[in-house]
């Protein structure tokens, strides 16, 4: 896996306050990038969903319904 470098600037105080409390600073700021990036892909997501259900004239709930059927069909 290759990396990237990222240079940000935070307040002195909560750098100095991770280490000493031996918060491993890379791994807490990958797994916040990662959260907000699947955060933000749902978010993306459900919109367009809803906003294809609204051209469909269909209910979230009956394209809910409708998925699971065709699942149990498969």
């Amino acid at each position: 896996m290759s990396t990237a470098v990222l240079s940000i600037r935070i307040r002195r105080e909560l750098k100095e306050e991770a280490e000493k409390l031996g918060i491993d600073i890379k791994t807490v700021v990958e797994k916040a990038l990662e959260e907000e990036i699947r955060r933000v892909k749902l978010e993306r997501f459900r919109r367009i969903v809803e906003e294809a259900l609204r051209s469909m004239d269909i209910s979230v709930d009956e394209w809910v319904r409708a998925v699971k059927e065709s699942r149990l069909e498969g």
